[in-house]
């Protein structure tokens, strides 16, 4: 079929329909055209803020001219070889360059794949095969990935493992903190030591994986507290931590790896999303030994660590240093916290703001009370935003939770205008 010379969203959109499964959802009724740092035009010609990042793959922002230089550079070259039959030197220099970044005094190796839910995965392959073990435990509201076994330690039902089990086994869920919620880091350990008591053995788990903010989970942010008890808990036992920053990583918190700022080191991390300005790459970041465990070829994949994302990738390094980004996030996040914050006290719909660096995500709950989540109003604000050309992401458990992740390059005026947007729309759907 030829492309349309004119169409419409909903031209197009009714394309979508006849040819695309439903189970592939769109949040917005929009095709884009185009895309400029933090701002996107669609098919016809309606620009709009993007506070969605591409699900916070685009912390440099749309088509960075540092990174569209790399890639144009590397594409001169070669674009593919598979790494495993011809090596190329991009993928072992990010590796080193990973390694660096990573926290804790060992030394260290990295794992190139393509996907999250491939790298977190293939976390979870190399800890059996490091323990000997096959247990792992999660915690509740996690997100880890759309495979069947990281659907398996995915703390959320609907809408990603609906109709998809049976799951793999020997995975069990503790409770994720949440002050909110009445969940206390107490609890949450509580309900680990619980799981060795009724479930399967401490001997016999080889990992626990958490995010330390949980993305799709609703920006709950694991407390430093928590993350140096299942530190301590793991030793104990000998069993992997693994932090999933796939959504946190590539410096979307203010620091690199948002572990970072628990003062904790992990056993392996996992990140994908941002770190590559929008190429499809992903990373397990990991101890040397830890690493080493699978015999050789039991790791790869045949576009794992793509020399054109390697190149992406190293360019958003980058950028990173030349730009200041990692103290860009922080400012960034503390006006976004700060908007937040002054709509949260003029609407009791607002439970809780919260986030971590430039993370940052706002609860909306029922009659002032965060027991009863509000997930009418946090679409209806979504799409009141999008109306007003504003890009929005919702999230959480319940749905009730509005996330922004805006690329870090935008500028203060631009954000303000977005942050605009969002309390001009939540005072119209309250007035209403």
């Amino acid at each position: 079929m030829q492309r349309e010379s004119q169409a419409t969203n909903a031209m197009l959109m009714a394309r979508r329909q006849a040819a695309i499964p439903r189970g592939v959802g769109h949040s917005h009724q929009i095709f884009i055209e185009r895309g400029e740092n933090a701002e996107i035009w669609d098919v016809e010609g309606r620009r709009y803020i993007d506070f969605a990042g591409g699900i916070a793959v685009l912390n440099t922002g749309h088509r960075h001219p540092a990174i569209v230089e790399a890639v144009k550079a590397q594409l001169d070259k070669y674009t593919h070889t598979c790494f495993q039959v011809l090596a190329y030197e991009p993928y072992v220099e990010l590796a080193e360059r990973l390694n660096a970044k990573a926290p804790g005094n060992f030394p260290k190796k990295t794992l190139f794949l393509t996907t999250g839910a491939e790298a977190v995965e293939n976390a979870i392959k190399i800890a059996r095969a490091h323990t000997g073990r096959s247990g792992v435990i999660a915690f509740t509201g996690g997100y880890h990935g759309r495979t069947l076994l990281t659907l398996g330690m995915t703390g959320k039902v609907a809408p990603y493992k609906t109709g998809f089990g049976p799951f793999p086994g020997e995975i069990f869920h503790a409770r994720f903190p949440s002050a909110l919620h009445g969940v206390s880091v107490d609890d949450a350990m509580a309900s680990v030591e619980q799981i060795f008591k009724n479930d399967i053995e401490a001997s016999r788990v080889a990992a626990i994986i958490i995010e330390p903010v949980q993305g799709e989970g609703g920006f709950n942010v694991a407390p430093p507290e928590l993350m140096q008890r299942l530190r301590a808990l793991c030793d104990q036992h000998g069993i992997l931590m693994i932090c999933d920053e796939v959504q946190t990583g590539a410096g979307r918190t203010g620091t690199w790896f948002a572990v970072e700022q628990s003062g904790v080191a992990p056993d392996m991390i996992t990140m994908a999303k941002s770190m590559a300005g929008g190429y499809p790459i992903s990373a397990v970041v990991g101890r040397a030994e830890v690493m080493d465990a699978p015999a050789a070829g039991g790791l790869g994949g045949t576009y794992a660590g793509s020399p054109m994302a390697c190149a992406a990738a190293l360019a958003v390094l980058d950028v990173f240093e030349k730009e200041n980004l990692l103290q860009r996030s922080r400012d960034v996040g503390q006006r976004i916290t700060a908007s937040l914050q002054a709509m949260a006290q003029k609407h009791n719909c607002i439970a809780e703001v919260r986030g971590m660096g430039a993370m940052v995500a706002m609860e909306l709950c029922k009659n002032g009370d965060p027991h009863q989540p509000d997930a009418d109003l946090t679409k209806a604000l979504a799409a009141e935003a999008t109306r007003r050309g504003l890009i929005l992401l919702t999230c959480g458990t319940y749905g009730n939770v509005v996330r922004i992740l805006v690329p870090l390059t935008a500028s203060d005026a631009l954000l303000d205008e977005g942050l605009a947007i969002i309390a001009d729309s939540l005072d119209a759907l309250k007035a209403a």
